[in-house]
């Protein structure tokens, strides 16, 4: 059987299949002081559950170490200990087995995702000038966008940005966003709109020509249709709504954004604004919380409106709420971003003395603002609440759960390895040879080990885990693991830089010393790989200097 690249949950599922049992039995470790006695572990307490006394076939345990598979970790041995069943690596073959190039993140499985992903940010249809508490919402939509793409799956960002406006602020931050007007198409769907709205039963469920407030077209009764429907997860108070020109234009944008969705049946394709029923798409409303309750009610207008496969497949994402601490007034967005700018300029001074104004130094400064905004932003569970600190000591280059402190160690493998490459083209050292020329027995420190199965090893399904949309349990809301990369990524420069600051990677320059240095190189290289590849879900460029 051919080699693949290790996973943790593919050598799970042989661990756990080894011992016969249909319980999850076994769990990675993943702290450095259990790691340097084993790799994996089946607890007392679950062998006690799956065997009687706990007791395991010794033919379970001798099969273990010969465990293989494609994507199957090395097992060097496998023993009872007072914990439970301990299990070790192989470690010198596990590094050259992760250590060749490195695929693209997380490469999806042929047909392992499918169809498309509407992400909705009604935050953005705001009239008023963008407050923190909207800026979280649509950072988390923009990340979530790129975990989803990377997965292979088609997204597709609503509403349009306003071309009468200023989005300075999302410019600034590095967000992608399109921008448009919508022409005569979204014109057409608003008057089939408009058409099925009149096509319904006034009495029971709209009445026309109300005239109660400028621009309402008519009043729907929402609570009746989603007593009716039996749909669960809505506020109780969802009664009455007055539909205007703007609600009919958030509807029309969703519904044009669902048909750019791929269908499964290319001669299936859709001849009306509504589209057809067998378009494999998703809707997820990403909303903070204080906009939950209007998104509700667009959401079951659009339900109401066109009884469809895509309005059933609507899902509800919720931002717990901003809280700014000791605001003089209500802060912008922008004056959020330039009070940030000015603290992380103060703090790189007070870090690196006084900076030049130059281009480079100001793209730096620019860059550590938006790592410092989206790590604060994405780094705590989406439904949880962020507390915003707008004194001045509020933000620093020394925390190690920062933004800054992430870009401050990768802008350090930048460092590193163009210190190598001047070495090499000055003679000092050879150039670094082929992974197959490589002797990996020699990674013998304990955070080699930790940056390889901690990082190097669970990187692509972590992605997997931080883009997954599971369906709701009950009702319309759902939960997402948004915070997963921001926390990966700190941990991860909290390790690197634990290791870095222990251990001399590039040493004097002699022959016997060289095999140690370009194993280190390759894993540092690998190391390097993949907070590039995270720091793209966040639309952060690495630094190669700090």
């Amino acid at each position: 059987m051919g080699e693949g690249r290790p996973e943790v949950a593919a050598t799970l599922r042989a661990l756990n299949g080894a011992l016969g049992r249909p319980a999850a039995l076994w769990v990675k470790e993943s702290g450095a002081r259990n790691l340097r006695h084993r790799d994996f572990l089946a607890p007392r307490a679950a062998l006690s559950a799956a065997f009687p006394g706990g007791q395991v076939p010794p033919e379970a345990v001798s099969a273990v170490p010969s465990l293989r598979g494609p994507a199957v970790l090395p097992l060097r041995v496998c023993r009872q200990t007072p914990a439970g069943l301990a299990v070790q690596v192989r470690r010198p073959e596990a590094f050259r087995r992760l250590l060749g190039p490195l695929p693209d993140p997380s490469p999806p499985a042929a047909g392992a995702r499918t169809g498309c992903v509407v992400l909705h940010c009604p935050a953005l249809r705001s009239p008023a000038a963008l407050r923190p508490r909207h800026l979280r919402s649509v950072l988390l939509a923009d990340h979530l966008a790129q975990l989803l793409r990377a997965q292979g799956v088609s997204v597709h960002l609503v509403p349009a940005l306003s071309e009468e406006r200023s989005w300075d602020v999302l410019r600034q931050l590095r967000i992608c966003w399109p921008s448009g007007s919508g022409g005569s198409s979204l014109t057409d769907a608003i008057s089939a709109l408009k058409a099925a709205l009149g096509r319904c039963p006034c009495a029971a469920a709209c009445e026309q020509g109300l005239g109660t407030a400028e621009g309402v077209i008519c009043k729907v009764h929402l609570k009746s249709f989603v007593e009716q429907q039996g749909l669960l997860g809505y506020d109780p108070n969802l009664d009455v709504l007055l539909v205007t020109e703007g609600t009919l234009r958030s509807l029309a944008e969703l519904q044009e954004a669902v048909l750019q969705c791929p269908v499964s049946d290319p001669m299936a394709l859709p001849t009306s604004h509504f589209p057809s029923q067998s378009s494999c798409c998703s809707i997820v409303h990403v909303v903070n919380c204080e906009e939950e309750f209007q998104q509700q009610q667009l959401d079951v207008l659009w339900r109401f409106l066109d009884p469809g496969t895509h309005t059933a497949l609507q899902k509800h994402l919720v931002c717990g709420p901003v809280k700014v601490t000791n605001p003089s007034s209500p802060i912008g967005a922008d004056q959020y971003f330039q009070l940030r700018k000015r603290q992380m300029y103060e703090a790189s001074v007070m870090k690196y003395g006084e900076l030049a104004h130059d281009e480079a130094w100001t793209e730096v400064i620019d860059t550590l603002t938006v790592a410092a905004i989206r790590f604060e932003m994405l780094s705590t569970a989406h439904r949880s609440q962020i507390t915003l600190d707008l004194e001045n000591n509020s933000i620093s280059t020394k925390g190690t759960k920062s933004g800054a402190f992430v870009m401050y160690n990768c802008a350090r493998l930048a460092t590193l390895f163009n210190t190598f490459q001047r070495a090499v083209e000055q003679g000092t050292y050879p150039p670094l040879p082929p992974v197959s020329e490589l002797n990996f027995s020699c990674l013998r420190e304990e955070g080699e080990w930790l940056l390889l199965f901690n990082h190097l090893l669970p990187f692509p399904e972590v992605l997997q885990q931080a883009a997954q949309l599971p369906p709701p349990s009950k009702g319309i809301r759902i939960t997402a693991n948004t915070e997963t990369v921001c926390k990966f990524l700190i941990q991860l420069s909290m390790d690197f830089s634990s290791y870095y600051n222990r251990v001399h990677i590039l040493g004097e320059p002699f022959p016997h010393l060289f095999e140690q240095m370009f194993a280190r190189l390759q894993l540092l290289g690998a190391v390097r790989d993949v907070f590039h590849s995270a720091l793209a879900t966040l639309h952060l460029p690495p630094l190669s200097q700090i």
